[in-house]
This record gives structure tokens, C-alpha cells and sequence, in this order.
């Protein structure tokens, strides 16, 4: 089996999320990344280090800069007549993307998968978790997103992929990028942090949740996450939330 993985990536360099993916992916059959974006030479390098990939696609056009699910849907769908499976790893990006290739597909999307059990079945979480579903499908083609904290992370280096370039639609006119709010922070990333300290509702108000919280996470070198209700009533930005609705994390 042929798997065409979805590299995730912020323009210079490969995102942890990808790793997983990866993993997942060689459980299936032979692994070729995509990397799509403008300028993404030093990426696509980068991700030909990585361990058990045997090719990087590379799309450079100014209409993947982005990665708008309108652009790249398509490229991605074009690239599966010479694929069986397309891996995502479930991250916001992913979750935008994966579901518009499976509908130019005609198949059905299986969603945050914990575990590889052949290649046609999975496991994934139902009722937020509570309960684990063992899934089977018979469609030619596969798409699938992966939970990161599920899978080990493949290797970063070591591997030596040769690098192809590939062409889609390029710009489809349906959507357009107009700007980002991208918090910067020195503390490590709530998805990869080994140690998080979270919040909730009880501490009050904006001020007391960073007064008491930063502090404890800059001591731990730890990832600072909140609860819904504390993102909700204004105490913590969006990025932060983790849990259900929020972002999956796995700290030691």
C-alpha cells in the first residue's frame, strides 16, 4: 500500500504533529510526504530527513502559501490516483483539509485514530473518549486523521527521501488568506509539552489566572493550558484551551 502524508508545517520547518502522522502511516505500507506551501525548499529538506519516508512531493506554489482546504484539497486529491491512503495528523489544519479530500474522493473519513489494527482497520475515540470503536472500511481509497499522543514520533533524521517536485490547480478563487493572530510565546507548545499546568473557572478573573499561573509554568518549564470555561469567560486565549474541544495533549 501507497500512503501520500500530509506534512504540517509553519513555512520553515517540519511540525512535531507530522512525526506521528508518519508513524501511523508506515504501519500501512510505503510512506511519500507532501509538502505544499511557496518557498518550502528548506522544509521539504528537512522532511526528507525524516525516518521511513521514501519520497517528498513538493508543491511550491503561492496558492498553497497558507494551506487553504480550497487549494490544497485538490492538489491532494490528484496526487491519490497514485496513492491508497491519505494520513493527516488531526490538528486544526488537518481537520480542514482531510474531510474535503475524502468528499472529491467519494469515501469516508476515519477520524483521529489511535491505533493501526490491519490495513483496512482502526480504533478511534466515540463519546469524547469514553468509549474506543474498532472501525473497518472497504473503500479503494483511505483517508484518515491521526492523533499525535496516540503514536510514537517517527525519527527526525536519519532518513534520506528523494525530493519530487508536483503541480496542482494552483488558486481555485473560493477562499483568500487576509491576515493571522499568531501568539507568541517563549513556553513550549501545549501539543509536544512534556509538562502542563491548566486552569479553570475558579480562578476569577484574567489577572489572577496569569498571576498564578505563570509564575508555576516558567519554574516547570511547563506548557500553560485552560479549561473551556476558563478560555470562554475571557481569563485565557483560545490557543490555550485543551480537552474535548480543545487541543490533545499528552504530558509526562
Amino acid at each position: 500500500m501507497s500512503v501520500l502524508v500530509w506534512v504540517e508545517h509553519d513555512g520553515k520547518s517540519v511540525k512535531d504533529a507530522t512525526l506521528a502522522a508518519v508513524t501511523a502511516a508506515g504501519q500501512l505500507g510505503d510512506v511519500d510526504l507532501l509538502v505544499a506551501g511557496s518557498g518550502v525548499d528548506g522544509v521539504a529538506a528537512e522532511a526528507a530527513k525524516i525516518a521511513g519516508a521514501g519520497k517528498v512531493l513538493v508543491a511550491d506554489d503561492a496558492a498553497y502559501a497558507y494551506a487553504l482546504a480550497e487549494n490544497v484539497a485538490p492538489l491532494i486529491a490528484g496526487l491519490m490516483t497514485n496513492h491508497d491512503a491519505f494520513v493527516a495528523p488531526a490538528t486544526t489544519t488537518g481537520k480542514n483539509i482531510a474531510p474535503r479530500v475524502a468528499a472529491l474522493l467519494d469515501v469516508m473519513q476515519i477520524s483521529d485514530i489511535l491505533s493501526v489494527e490491519s490495513a483496512d482497520t482502526f480504533t478511534r475515540p466515540i463519546y469524547a473518549g469514553n468509549a474506543i470503536a474498532t472501525v473497518q472500511t472497504k473503500d479503494a481509497k483511505k483517508v484518515i486523521t491521526v492523533r499525535g499522543t496516540a503514536f510514537e514520533k517517527a525519527t527526525a533524521s536519519g532518513g534520506s527521501a528523494s525530493v519530487e517536485k508536483v503541480s496542482g490547480e494552483g488558486d481555485k478563487g473560493l477562499s483568500s488568506f487576509t491576515n493571522a493572530e499568531i501568539a507568541k510565546s517563549e513556553r513550549p507548545e501545549l501539543t509536544s509539552a512534556k509538562v502542563i499546568v491548566s486552569g479553570g473557572r475558579a480562578f476569577g478573573s484574567s489577572e489572577q489566572f496569569h498571576a498564578l499561573l505563570d509564575p508555576l509554568a516558567d519554574k516547570l518549564g511547563a506548557g500553560v493550558g485552560a479549561s473551556r470555561a476558563a478560555v470562554d469567560a475571557g481569563y485565557a486565549p483560545n490557543d490555550y484551551q485543551v480537552g474535548q474541544t480543545g487541543k490533545i495533549v499528552a504530558p509526562e
